[in-house]
């Protein structure tokens, strides 16, 4: 081949070649493993546990190099579960999360800078109920190796805390019963390739060839009947319970 038709292959193959590359480096929450696990002192008396399930977004990761990390996050407040439907219900409301006009909360990277192999400091821009302010994640990095499940994708594992101010995001009610500090921690897999939506079940071993059941019988084929169960026989007199005494009693 002429070194003509090698220049333009290789002029061909940039566009298709960069995008290999980047998508190295791309991956997508898994939101049946991610989870946000937060708590808030309540009254002083515990610190009030609650969780939230199918976060989506996009993870820019490379494990030789924290500086090209990204992270782009949506968490539906929807999904909180803080273990009582009253609680549920009162948080949502209007005069703290206001979920049903902020139904998600945001969170972007701007910076990431690395602590050491398995460590960074994600600090970026957290939406919540409307309100737009800084954030910092303390971030470990777990580990990045294909899936043992089908369908076999390459993963990343991550876990990463962070405090926050409530009344930094104009959530102020309840002053005395809620405080204001809350603790984020964050349990991450992002795989690459389109993860599952939330509520799909997840992929077992074997699940690739499913066996079908059998079909049902019809009345024209189906089986001898089973032999009927013959009666119980009669109780025998030392089986069975002595009468209640009736007799009344006496009177003078």
């Amino acid at each position: 081949m002429s070194l003509r038709w090698l220049a333009i292959a290789a002029l061909a193959c940039i566009p298709f070649c960069g995008h290999a590359q980047d998508d190295e480096h791309q991956f997508a929450l898994d939101p049946i493993h991610t989870r946000v696990v937060l708590g808030v002192s309540h009254a002083g008396f515990s610190q009030a546990v609650g969780t939230i399930s199918g976060s989506t977004g996009t993870v820019r990761f490379d494990p030789d190099d924290w500086s090209v990390a990204q992270v782009d996050v949506t968490v539906p407040l929807q999904r909180l579960d803080l273990g009582d439907a009253e609680w549920n219900t009162a948080v949502l409301a209007p005069r703290l999360l206001d979920a049903q006009r902020h139904p998600q909360a945001r969170f972007v990277s701007t910076r990431v800078e690395a602590i050491d192999a398995q460590h960074a400091r994600a600090c970026g821009e957290l939406t919540l109920r409307g309100v737009t302010g800084p954030v910092c994640l303390d971030v470990t990095f777990n580990q990045l190796k294909r899936h043992p499940l089908p369908p076999f994708r390459r993963t990343a594992g991550f876990s990463a805390v962070a405090t926050l101010s409530r009344k930094a995001f104009g959530i102020t009610a309840w002053p005395t019963v809620i405080g204001d500090e809350v603790t984020l921690r964050i349990e991450a897999e992002a795989v690459r390739g389109q993860p599952r939506a939330p509520d799909a079940p997840a992929a077992q071993p074997g699940a690739e060839n499913p066996v079908a059941p059998p079909p049902p019988q019809d009345a024209g084929t189906a089986g001898p009947e089973p032999a009927p169960i013959p009666p119980p026989a009669p109780a025998r007199e030392s089986d069975a319970p002595e009468p209640a005494s009736h007799e009344a009693d006496p009177t003078p």
